[in-house]
């Protein structure tokens, strides 16, 4: 009783405390409880809307154990479909007997006070409202029809609301909006005056105040507007034929904005949000990745307007689009690095098989929320609680993604490699100088001259090589396995890894018919572009891209192990642990120890293993490679070769010189002889100081690489099982590429791997793509979505509180938005282009009507939009987003640098910061010159340590898919906005700037008030901020404040610098500062 009563509502919708209701006496309760009865068989009253009433009443209080999860599935009934719904349970009784609502049990249980019987039970700490039981009452009176959810549903384009006010629909938008405005009662809002209006424009299209010069044109324009000879048709004003003159005016600005290169960076934000975007690997190590290369990507591709259909299918699948699909601008492989953005485990002890498992996990939940507007990541663990997906679909739709080895990839630079040529190009002319730069020995009797004593060393480098020149045979495997990786044999007999590796790979390779009198047997370690750090190695994290360490080399002939006597190597070298390295440390048995090569990443490397005793004969041999430490660090690209001569080395002698010192001297063609003197000019002593800058020429530029995807070879597939609760050590069956069934199916015919799978989600009869995309646009404009839960399109997800225009602008979204207002016309559309949704949305009367709350003038009294992102009977007043507010000011202070693109820059932020309570804290060196004051956009994003201002105003940590910002208003957002480092020196700039301007401080105080807020100031507004900086100046000159410390650097008087920048802190404090109105 005492639950049911702390539950029942006021009078006023409040919850009377337990104390109160106590006190009344049992014949009001019994009231109450006859109440409760009737309310189970009175006559039925108006059927509610089963989408925006019933379901979601059913959603939040008994889908969790009553829907599609059946596992979890309480006493056999399930509520989430007719059919299902309308059997008996196995309790024999019905939950809902359409018709007779006296005859559901449902009814009864959730308006039951017994704590045995009612549900939810209390354990829960839910508990349906009278309201909503009567809704659940009138519904199954009513027969209990259930719809298809409306997400669902394929949109479909409705003809445009009849309105009364005829004239203010601008376009399409409109009219659905004052359809809805209209039947509550309402008008809408006068529209902005024109310097609201250019700022928000500005704001919202490039992420950036426009400069008093700016919007003072725009207005000028707007008050020329006019129509040139105009003569109003019948039924038309002259009123009206202005304003379509200032719409063009409104028009051209968009335009402008819509063009500009800025307009990428705002919107970029946007999508990095969702994509988890950050400049370190997370976890504890949070290391640093190069992932800023796909972030100046999607500036780029947003910028060209590339369509959102190929956007999605280059970020997803792009390394598998033909060459000829790509743009010389966009990389389709660059764009692929939107899936790379997980997390990085490289924590000692862990597994990194289980962690990119996880990160597939977190990349399906990612693709749900971004393209589908679905909460997949419960599928991980069960089949999802509210909405019709399964266990085994979330790993269908992994399937798909599974399937993809994630390698640095080398951006290709032209200009890069137009700079190497030339390099190269240089360095053959200083080659062919390099003989006469050989030393004179005059010390030599005969004295020698420099071609004499070239001669000389040359002869006898010959004679010393040759010395010792082995003559190596390659051996090509017949077989190549290992645990893991694939090992695949190359034309030139080397074998190269790919895939997965672990902690301890074992390589086995077999050979046939090697031959008899065999004595050594060598290993060469050989870089290749397809691997980390270029190889030879696979290491990828944790320790050093490109490494590897083999702990055990071992042989058998004909089925005996061979002894090894003895190893050599050209270079050895491990990192960390201090631990000697030697191919010798690899044949002790000891797989703890052995042969690495740190710090020479991209090199051909060599060691020689030498037989105990030479093979009597013939045999088939059998080597294994074990690899491993305390991170994976198998080789990646190797060749084994053999030789039947004892005095066999290591030695970096190229292969194609060891053969040519092998020719007698007479048989040497001329050719020969130049590449044996090449290669001799190149390696001796005496002229390493005069061969420095060949060398220095012809090493190759340092390229610039990202992460990125790649689909594994057809042979070497990865496998996805389902994973029993979700848990990594507990695969269950193998599971096919997948779409919900609940959706449109995958097309027949199309490829079952991540491309198919894009084209999916961006196909005509997805029904949720084109929805969510202009959803998640509209409440970038508005601050809310026309659905409310942006990330969540399924039934616990909000309604829409304008089904028909969202499903309109879906619809036109896919096929082009003309819009049917300004630019409208087949020959102008564009299908799935942003900047045209952009464009119809901000040139709508809706987005341009007055934020101002006017109490009722325009419709009854007592009757204003109390939800204006609701209803939008006013433009709803938002705050700026984290990196917008520190953007407007810099722009405000002339100090915002305009450079686009480039590595993520270090602005300054408190030290402790990186330093303090993080694992491995590291210095955040600042960044100086214009990188100081970049946009927030290419600021160093450090998961475990965000930047301390975005992290103060809601910004992310890049460590989940966010599809809406927290907004939050906190004491410690006005301290920022006095005292952070980038502020207070904005502020310090503006005051230098004003105190260095000629005219009065009345002229100067406007000035300034406009740079942060546009607008000019009202006469009240002016005379208080004057009389502000004379209290202010009055202060620094008696000393009760020092204004060289609070006025910075600088020159003039220190008095009237500190006066202005205390006026300035002030203006960027102000709400109307960091607000868009």
């Amino acid at each position: 009783m005492r639950d049911l009563l702390s539950c029942i509502p006021s009078a006023r919708g409040s919850v009377y405390p337990f104390a109160v209701i106590r006190r009344l006496n049992l014949l009001t309760f019994a009231g109450i409880a006859a109440l409760g009865v009737a309310q189970l068989t009175a006559a039925p009253a108006a059927a509610p809307d089963f989408q925006r009433e019933v379901r979601p009443v059913l959603a939040r209080n008994c889908f969790a154990c009553h829907g599609p999860d059946e596992p979890a599935r309480k006493g056999g009934l399930r509520l989430d479909e007719r059919d299902a719904a309308l059997k008996p349970a196995k309790s024999g009784k019905r939950a809902i007997v359409g018709g007779q609502p006296g005859q559901s049990e449902l009814l009864r249980r959730v308006a039951s006070a017994d704590p045995d019987h009612v549900m939810p039970p209390p354990e829960t700490k839910k508990r349906l409202t009278s309201a909503e039981v009567d809704t659940l009452r009138r519904w199954i009176a009513a027969g209990a029809d259930y719809q298809p959810h409306w997400a669902f549903v394929p949109p479909k384009q409705a003809p445009l609301p009849k309105v009364k006010q005829t004239t203010w629909p601008q376009n399409a938008i409109d009219h659905f909006v004052l359809a809805r405005l209209e039947q509550a009662g309402l008008s809408p809002a006068p529209p902005a005056d024109a310097y609201t209006l250019v700022r928000r424009l500005y704001l919202d299209l490039i992420g950036l105040p426009p400069t008093p010069e700016e919007a003072d044109e725009f207005v000028r324009q707007l008050s020329l507007a006019h129509p040139p000879a105009f003569t109003p048709a019948a039924g038309e004003s002259e009123k009206a034929g202005k304003r379509e003159s200032e719409q063009r005016v409104i028009a051209a600005l968009v335009d402008k904005l819509l063009a500009s290169p800025h307009y990428g960076e705002r919107w970029a934000r946007k999508w990095l949000d969702l994509a988890r975007y950050a400049d370190t690997n997370g976890y504890e190590k949070d290391r640093p990745r190069n992932i800023w290369p796909w972030r100046d990507w999607v500036i780029r591709a947003l910028n060209e307007d590339l369509p959102f259909d190929q956007f999605t299918i280059q970020q997803i699948a792009g390394d598998l689009l033909p060459p000829d699909a790509r743009r010389q601008t966009l990389d389709p492989l660059v764009a692929t690095g939107f899936h790379r953005n997980t997390m990085l485990n490289e924590e000692g002890g862990i597994d990194p098989l289980e962690f990119r498992f996880y990160a597939m996990v977190d990349r399906v939940a990612t693709t749900g929320t971004t393209w589908l507007g679905l909460t997949m990541g419960c599928g991980q663990c069960h089949a999802h609680k509210f909405d019709p997906i399964t266990h085994t679909e979330f790993y269908g739709m992994m399937a798909f993604l599974n399937n993809a080895d994630e390698p640095d990839y080398d951006v290709p630079d032209p200009a890069l490699a137009a700079q190497h040529e030339q390099n190269l190009a240089r360095a053959a002319q200083l080659l062919a100088e390099l003989p006469k730069k050989f030393p004179a020995d005059a010390k030599a009797s005969p004295p020698l001259s420099s071609e004499e004593n070239l001669a000389k060393h040359f002869a006898g480098w010959l004679a010393a090589e040759r010395s010792r020149a082995v003559e190596w045979k390659n051996l090509r495997p017949v077989e190549a396995k290992s645990n893991l990786p694939l090992l695949t044999v190359q034309p030139d007999d080397s074998v190269f890894a790919s895939g997965d590796i672990s902690k301890n790979d074992t390589y086995t390779l077999k050979f046939r018919a090697v031959p008899a009198g065999t004595t050594a047997m060598r290993l060469e370690a050989l870089p290749d572009e397809r691997l980390p750090a270029h190889g030879p190695g696979m290491a990828y994290y944790e320790g050093p891209k490109g490494d590897f360490f083999l702990g055990e080399f071992r042989v058998k002939a004909g089925g005996s192990p061979v002894k090894l006597a003895r190893a050599s190597q050209t270079y050895a070298k491990l990192w960390l642990g201090g631990d000697k390295a030697s191919a010798a440390l690899a044949i002790d048995g000891n797989p703890e120890t052995g042969w690495g090569v740190f710090e020479r990443f991209g090199e051909r490397h060599v060691s020689v293993f030498h037989f105990a005793e030479p093979l009597a004969a013939a045999a088939d041999l059998e080597v294994q490679l074990q690899f491993g430490r305390h991170y994976a660090c198998s080789l990646g690209r190797f060749r084994l070769a053999v030789t039947s001569e004892a005095r066999a080395t290591a030695s970096e002698l190229p292969d194609e010189i060891a053969v040519l010192l092998r020719v007698p001297d007479g048989e040497l063609t001329a050719a020969q002889r130049a590449k044996l003197c090449e290669h001799f000019l190149l390696t001796t002593p005496e002229l390493k100081a005069a061969r420095a800058e060949i060398e220095k020429l012809k090493k190759p530029q340092k390229q610039l690489t990202t992460l990125a995807l790649r689909e594994r070879p057809p042979e070497n597939p990865r496998p996805t099982f389902r994973h029993h609760r979700g848990e990594f050590l507990s695969p269950k069956e193998a599971v096919a590429p997948v779409v919900p069934a609940v959706l449109n199916p995958l097309p027949p015919g199309a490829p079952r791997n991540r491309l198919g799978f894009a084209q999916w989600l961006v196909s005509p009869d997805n029904r949720l793509t084109a929805r969510v995309t202009v959803n998640r646009q509209w409440a970038a404009f508005f601050g809310q979505g026309l659905v409310r839960s942006t990330g969540d399109f399924g039934l616990q997800g909000d309604a829409p509180t304008h089904q028909e225009l969202l499903d309109w602008l879906a619809v036109e979204f896919a096929k082009g938005a003309g819009g049917l207002g300004l630019g409208s016309g087949e020959s102008g559309r564009k299908p799935w282009s942003l900047k045209q949704l952009h464009r119809l949305i901000v040139t709508s009367a809706t987005y341009q009507q007055s934020s101002g709350f006017l109490s009722d003038a325009r419709t009854k009294p007592q009757t204003p939009d109390p939800r204006p992102q609701t209803l939008l009977s006013r433009f709803p007043r938002t705050r700026l987003e984290a990196e917008l507010i520190r953007d407007s000011v810099l722009r405000a202070s002339g100090l915002l640098s305009p450079k686009i693109g480039g590595p993520s820059v270090y602005p300054p932020q408190p030290a402790s910061i990186t330093q303090e309570g993080v694992y491995g804290g590291k210095a955040w060196t600042e960044s100086t010159g214009e990188d100081r004051y970049r946009r927030g956009l290419y600021t160093f994003a450090k998961r475990s340590a965000p930047y301390a201002m975005f992290n103060t105003f809601d910004g992310p940590s890049g460590e989940a898919c966010i599809a809406r910002r927290d907004v939050s208003n906190t004491p410690l957002q006005a301290l920022t906005l006095l005292n952070d480092t980038v502020i207070l020196e904005a502020a310090q700039a503006l005051g230098r700037q004003l105190a260095a301007q000629p005219g009065s401080i009345e002229s100067r105080v406007e000035n300034l008030f406009r740079r942060c807020l546009t607008r000019p100031p009202s006469a009240d507004e002016r005379s208080q901020l004057v009389k502000f900086f004379a209290t202010q100046r009055a202060r620094f000159v008696s000393g009760e404040l020092r204004a060289a410390d609070f006025a910075g650097k600088g020159d003039g008087d220190a008095n009237d610098r500190a006066a202005w920048t205390a006026l300035a802190r002030a203006l960027l404090n102000l709400d109307e500062m960091i607000a868009k109105g």
